[in-house]
């Protein structure tokens, strides 16, 4: 779905200054969107173009498509031309035909912009905010496992929304702190006052004052200073790492075992790496090359994989996470998506760290996927 999005992304960089109409954008962007999602655009039964949605006394009011599945609308798409933003008022008009379908799932777009909603506040009402929005054009930072549910073959209305909620959630706590840390509210800095070890008993103008460009400062320095950390650590072993780089087109475990370690295998290694200082020290996480695959370890134990590297052939990379009994190859198209796998490394190394891990045979077979 990946490399798709990034197709479609790459063709709107390319044509959306000659894209004048909604009907163009609908027919340039949109229906490809639909498609790579798995919906046949072209059979009226599944993607409805039109939909009506009567509207109090305003009926015949249409939304642009109805995708139905299994005979019922399951999600709702309004759509604007792709130079248009997305605004309130367009919420508005999706709002009022939500509530008159079965549908559970609502998407405004513009062809660039997708914004996802559904009815977690109130039951057959459309939330006022979108639960996911995603940006085609900013196609490395869309969360794809996420809107991979919205897929027909893995589409569930109920899977979805308890994820939308969790989203929700998580986007609101994300809002509700950065907020802090651009401008620290009088009730955050109260509560900070509170917990200090500090003679005054009364939080006062004066004090809130002299301490709300403290806070801002020291939470500004705690996230310089934890990142930092992180880095640090990851690169702890830069001599380590040097020697490995230098010998990028040399074999590093002899001349007889025909091992060539790549720029690749060290840059995804460190990659790894430093997903694992959450974790465990950066030492805990051993890089052993072999013929067919590069191993990366916990504790240098070849019984305690965290990740297999197949990376000989250049055009068809992949990857082997042990977070769980069924081993399974993850295609990769760039070193940056190790990233999205961060959890199920995570995932491999708490095994490990728990004792409760299952030795993993070097001669253990992987499935193809």
């Amino acid at each position: 779905m990946k490399e798709a999005i990034k197709n479609l992304a790459e063709r709107i960089e390319k044509t959306i200054s000659v894209i004048q109409t909604e009907e163009a954008t609908k027919n340039a962007y949109i229906m490809p969107f639909l498609q790579l999602l798995g919906y046949d655009v072209f059979n009226p039964l599944e993607v409805v173009p039109e939909f009506t949605a009567d509207v109090g006394s305003k009926n015949g009011e249409k939304v642009d498509y109805a995708i139905v599945l299994n005979g019922q609308p399951a999600i709702l798409i309004e759509c604007k031309m792709c130079a248009n933003e997305l605004n309130v008022n367009n919420e508005s008009q999706l709002l009022r035909y939500f509530h008159t379908t079965a549908a559970k799932f609502a998407i405004l777009t513009n062809g660039v912009t997708y914004k996802f909603y559904t009815d977690l506040v109130e039951p057959n009402k459309m939330d006022l905010n979108a639960f996911m929005t995603i940006n085609l054009r900013d196609y490395d930072k869309i969360n794809y496992s996420e809107l991979a549910k919205f897929h027909k073959e893995k589409f569930d209305a109920d899977n979805i929304r308890k994820t939308a909620d969790m989203l929700k959630c998580s986007n609101s706590i994300k809002r509700i702190l950065n907020d802090e840390f651009t401008s620290p509210s009088e009730e955050f800095v109260r509560m900070i006052f509170k917990k200090m070890d500090t003679t005054a008993s009364i939080f006062t103008e004066k004090q809130k004052e002299k301490l709300t460009p403290l806070v801002k400062s020291a939470l500004e320095n705690m996230i310089s200073e934890k990142v930092k950390a992180n880095l640090d650590a990851a690169l702890k072993t830069t001599t380590e790492a040097q020697i490995a780089s230098d010998a990028v087109h040399e074999t590093v475990l002899g001349a007889d075992t025909g091992v060539v370690t790549t720029q690749d295998e060290i840059d995804a290694y460190n990659i790894i790496k430093a997903i694992a200082v959450e974790l465990v020290a950066p030492d805990k996480v051993v890089m052993r090359d072999a013929k067919s695959y590069c191993a990366i370890l916990f504790d240098d134990n070849n019984r305690k994989p965290i990740c297999r590297l197949f990376f000989n052939n250049p055009e068809k990379k992949s990857i082997v996470v042990f977070d769980g009994p069924q081993e399974e190859r993850i295609a990769i198209n760039n070193l940056h998506d190790i990233f999205e796998l961060k959890e199920r490394i995570l995932a491999a190394i708490k095994k490990y760290q728990a004792d409760l891990s299952v030795p993993v045979s070097e001669n253990n077979q992987v499935s193809q996927s």
